[in-house]
Formats: C-alpha cells, structure tokens, sequence
C-alpha cells in the first residue's frame, strides 16, 4: 500500500510507524532482511506490550517462541522463508496499529479487530484474508452457551488471531498443528483451516447441550412447570446468536472453496476445508432444527398454560355454582321457618288487649296459619328448583 494511503486511512498512530520505518530502512537492506519491515520492529522493541503467544516456523517445524511483537518482527526478518503465528487475546490500540504497519493491514480490517462485536465475514484485501469468526462453548454449570469472537489475519508468511472471548483455545490447535508438520508445511492456510475446523468442532458440545436442554424443557412443559416459559425464551435468544454464529460461516467456506483453483490451494487442504464445511452446514441444519423446536415447544406451553387456565376457571365457576345452590337451599329454608316464628313471635308478645287471646279458636288458628305459609312457600322454593 502506498505510504499515502496508508497515512490518510490508518491514522497518525501508524503514520509515525511509517515514518521511523523508512527513517532505518537502509538498515533492514543491509541485513538482508525485507525493508519495509525492519524499521517496524524498531518502533515495535519499545511500544509493544506483552503477546499472548507468538511462534516462528521454517518448513513446518517451531523455531522460536518469541515473547514479544518486537522479537516477533526481528525473528522473522532473520528468517525470510519462515512463517510467523501470532496471537493476541484483547490487544490494546498500539499493538494492533504497529501489526497493521509491520504486515500492511488494510485500515478497515484493523477497525474491525480493534471494536469486535462483528458479524463472521471473510474479507480479502490483497494478498491478505481476514476472517472473523464467532466461537462458542457450552457451560454446563448454569446450562448457558457463551459465545466469543476471534479474528484472524492470513497473509503470505504470516497468521495473526486476535481473539475476544475465552473460546476457542488456539493452544490446542497449536498444538495440533506441531504434531502434524507435514500440514503446518503447507503455511499459514494450513493454519486457517486448524482454527476453522477448531471453532467447528467446538460447536460439536454446543449441539449435544441444547439438545439435552431442549428435552429437558419438553419434560418441564408437561410437567406445568411454571418456570419453563422464562427458559424457553432465554434458549431462544441464545438459539438467535448461535445462528449468527454459523449460518454466515457456510456462506465463508464457500466462498474459500470458491477460490481453491485461483489462489492455487494445496489439494489436501481443499479436501480439509470442504469437510469442514459439511461440518458446519450440519451445525447450521441442526441450529436451525432447534430455533424451530423451540418455537414448537413454546407455542405447546402456552396452549397447555391456556387449557390449565381455563380448566381452574371452570372448576371455579363449578364451585360457584354449587355454593350458589346450596345458597338457595338455605335461604328457602330460612324464609320457611321464618314463617312461623313470625306468627309466634307476634302471639307470643302478651298483650291485654289482642282480640285473638280471648277466641276459642285462636290457637289453631295460628297454628293453622303457620302450616299454611310454609307450605306454601315450599311449594314455590320446590317448583323454582331451590330445594
């Protein structure tokens, strides 16, 4: 990239790299090294903090572990036909702007790497592939999946990751790779493939936790659980973010697969690259398979909460109903025997002065008068079904 463009999209930051690199170039001529790149690693001895692990390679095999950007940068000057993999777990600004300088990083790659929260994507800028990659791991504590995010530089002597998040662990991959010298010979799209199939396989638990989750929930759904709705819909959210995870990534092995023939890809890579992807369309299916279960399994709740509710309706209104009953069974046999103690209540006052106390028939009069309205409104409390 011309030193122009470079000044005018990265920043000042990198512009001051720029300008001590040319400043020791003749320098980096004299050492054989390559020149852009040595007053790099000048700037770098002073400015760059700690790297989380940074490893030369000739031909497959480990020559040195450098401990820091600047050792990296110097290293790999000394080795010309060597190959440098260097990760980072959440750089700061300065380590990523003298990466950017010491390997010509486009601008907007860097900007993407430094604020994170990216959606997968390859981009190729030149020479350079820059891929961004959603990791995931299932946690079986709180029965969560957390997600993380890694992106990864590939250029021609070159692999840089940078990564957001606890997953994935590129120690293993690493480790991997060393074991098989023969892939890590083929450079750093051998390294790319590890990380993919890495970030692939991690997905592999994932499945086989939600999936224990999911029949959990269906057991919990029957079971009127009322906490099951809460659980389906956090499993719901957390389904979205793992389809954003992978459903992109089909559409990037793809597009890799795509070039295989232009950017001349060794054939065992291409054989290892397309069985990822089969991978991770499988992942993608199965994601998709759960988003819909879930979905299923919601609308099943909320049926069954709906028949549970209208079932406690129902036995209250029954109860309502037999105690309305029993109301009126009462209330007839209360305005029965009030009859009587009415016409007992009055005759029973004592008076001198009531006609009826000095009649011969006064007695079963009132007698007969108490039969008389009782009946009568048994009767009527019979014929409205109230006794």
């Amino acid at each position: 990239m011309p030193d122009g463009v470079l000044r005018g999209q990265i920043g000042p930051a990198q512009e001051q790299l720029a300008v001590e690199g040319r400043a020791v170039e003749g320098a980096g001529a004299e050492q054989g090294g390559r020149p852009g790149r040595l007053g790099h690693t000048e700037h770098a001895r002073g400015a760059c903090g700690h790297v989380l692990s940074a490893t030369l390679y000739r031909d497959g095999v480990r020559v040195s572990s450098p401990a820091t950007l600047a050792e990296t940068y110097r290293e790999l000057h000394e080795q010309p036909s060597g190959m440098a993999w260097i990760g980072l777990a959440r750089p700061t600004e300065g380590e990523l702007l003298s990466l950017a300088a010491e390997f010509d990083l486009h601008p907007l790659s860097v900007e993407d790497a430094m604020e994170a929260h990216q959606r997968p994507k390859l981009e190729r800028y030149g020479d350079t592939l820059f891929v961004v990659l959603r990791a995931a791991r299932y946690l079986d504590a709180p029965e969560e999946v957390d997600f993380g995010e890694l992106h990864v530089f590939v250029g021609p002597d070159f692999v840089i990751t940078v990564r957001h998040g606890a997953a994935p662990d590129l120690s293993a991959v690493r480790h991997r790779m060393e074991e098989t010298p023969e892939l890590l010979k083929l450079g750093p799209e051998a390294v790319l493939y590890a990380i993919l199939d890495a970030v692939v396989d991690g997905y592999a638990p994932v499945v086989s936790g939600v999936q224990n989750d999911i029949d959990e929930i269906e057991t919990e759904v029957f079971r009127g659980d009322p906490e099951v709705s809460r659980r389906i819909y956090e499993l719901s959210r957390e389904m979205v973010e793992f389809q954003r995870a992978t459903r992109p990534l089909v559409g990037m092995l793809h597009a890799l697969m795509a070039g295989f023939a232009k950017y001349g890809t060794d054939e065992e890579l291409q054989r290892y690259l397309r069985d990822v992807a089969d991978h991770v369309t499988h992942t993608s299916e199965r994601v998709d398979g759960f988003r819909q279960a879930l979905t299923d399994i919601l609308t099943v709740n909320a049926t069954l909460v709906t028949q549970q509710q209208n079932a406690e309706m129902r036995a209250l209104a029954e109860a309502g109903f037999e105690q309305n009953e029993e109301i009126k069974k009462i209330s007839s046999w209360a305005a029965i025997l009030f009859a009587p103690t009415l016409v007992g209540t009055i005759y029973g006052m004592n008076f001198d002065h009531m006609p009826e106390l000095g009649w011969s028939f006064g007695y079963p009069f009132a007698i007969g008068l108490m039969g008389v309205v009782c009946a009568s409104l048994y009767v009527i409390f019979k014929r409205r079904d109230w006794l």
